[in-house]
């Protein structure tokens, strides 16, 4: 048995009309009993928040290099995004109150400080602390913002109280565990095993989490057993449905495929930014791009320690090599290929589900429902899909997977389990309302 932990349109902020329960990471969707109405997010004009989530976004995601801190050799966009977006919240709350602290509670005077220096500043220092040799990417806009505020104590103490939270977030993640040094990895040969070559990712199961308890703590179940009727109906589907010659996939099923296969350290960022574009207060803005990061940074270290535990094969080696499975009820198809480009590393839990679990997840609890509409764009396709619920996104996510020939079924499905578990995890334990 599987067992996981429990734990735009117009715009109508919850947050803006005063609906603290769409601030407050409801458990459920109800408010003393009354049901929390739906919210649609439409981007606005972009505050400091999402000013310096894009700013940051752009500095991890400049390439790697072969010297420099470790940050700068192996840059992670999700954990790194999460550090600043900490920082930039623990700043804020700290002068604008509401919020307990993530981590640090500032020590030096927060009377009348400028929350805006506070957060840009929180943004700019560990940037610079994390990525010293890429000043190029944030100096500039930093140094122009600052140009902005009127000279006085505000500013000073806004920046002060950035400068503070910033040093002791640094202090709290240094030494992540993302330098490691890995064994050789050996391709398996067995039914079942991955058979790659130098698959990407191996050290994130080893980098410490933001919230959780360790990488394990929600560890997947693992994958159906090879000979059993769920294996045979999962690669009976992908086969179907992911080959490059399928007849039974869709037009719709073959673009979402497409759009979905936009690298994530763009695609994620890009998207969920648009949260911290609608209708709301800095603080909340801070608030919501804290528990988005933190929770997509655990469960995507959380889903790589699960797929590394399991090796799973991807349905390219799968169906091809289905005479090997032991199962009656599978063959194989040597002339298989999948639709979409297969990632390099083990098919069980499909990240993509690890990620929009959890991103369904710490959107619900942040706004008190599941029934919150949206859209997301891709540059692969140069489309825009529209999700009526958070659900939505996550369902249409694991057929794509699954129509790219990427994934089985089951692997999106307990993806999407596991990172709703970190999810819970993350608003049950933190960023909740003094």
């Amino acid at each position: 048995m599987r067992h996981f932990q429990t734990m735009p349109t117009l715009i109508v902020s919850a947050c803006a009309f005063g609906l603290l329960v769409a601030c407050g990471g409801s458990d459920d969707d109800t408010t003393a009993g009354a049901p929390v109405a739906p919210v649609a997010i439409t981007p606005g004009a972009p505050d400091v928040i999402a000013q310096w989530n894009l700013i940051a976004t752009t500095t991890i995601n400049l390439p790697a290099t072969t010297t420099g801190t470790p940050e700068e050799q192996r840059p992670n966009y999700a954990v790194d995004l999460a550090t600043v977006q900490v920082a930039v919240y623990d700043a804020v709350v700290g002068i604008a109150g509401g919020y307990r602290p993530y981590a640090v509670t500032p020590t030096l005077p927060t009377d009348g400080a400028s929350v805006d220096a506070a957060a840009v500043t929180a943004a700019y220092r560990v940037l610079l602390g994390l990525f010293p040799n890429r000043s190029s990417a944030y100096q500039p806009s930093y140094d122009a913002y600052l140009a902005t505020l009127a000279a006085g104590t505000a500013k000073d103490r806004g920046i002060a109280v950035g400068a503070e939270v910033a040093a002791a977030t640094l202090a709290l993640r240094a030494g992540d565990g993302r330098s490691v040094v890995l064994p050789t990895y050996v391709p398996g040969t067995a039914p079942g095993q991955f058979r790659g070559n130098n698959p990407v990712n191996r050290n994130l199961q080893y980098i410490k989490p933001f919230a959780v308890t360790s990488n394990a703590q929600f560890r997947a179940p693992g994958p159906p057993a090879l000979t059993s009727a769920a294996y045979a109906t999962d690669l009976k589907e992908t086969a179907a449905l992911g080959g490059t010659a399928s007849t039974t996939r869709t037009a719709d099923q073959a673009e979402t495929a497409r759009f979905n296969t936009e690298p994530p350290n763009q695609y994620w960022p890009r998207n969920l930014r648009r949260f911290a574009l609608a209708s709301g207060t800095l603080a909340e803005h801070a608030r919501l791009m804290a528990m988005v990061w933190v929770a997509h940074a655990d469960a995507s270290d959380t889903c790589f320690e699960s797929k590394y535990q399991f090796n799973f094969w991807r349905p390219l080696s799968a169906i091809p090599l289905a005479d090997t499975d032991g199962n009656d009820a599978t063959a194989p198809d040597t002339t298989w290929t999948p639709f979409v480009p297969t990632p390099p590393h083990p098919e069980y839990p499909a990240a993509h589900g690890c990620a929009a679990g959890a991103m369904a997840e710490v959107l619900r609890r942040y706004y008190g429902t599941g029934e919150v509409t949206f859209d997301f764009d891709s540059t692969v396709t140069g489309t825009t899909r529209h999700f009526s619920s958070t659900d939505a996104m996550v369902v249409e996510l694991q057929t794509a997977r699954v129509a790219g020939g990427m994934h089985f079924r089951t692997s999106t499905v307990d993806g999407a389990a596991l990172g709703k578990s970190v999810s819970a995890w993350v608003a049950q334990n933190h960023f909740q309302a003094r």
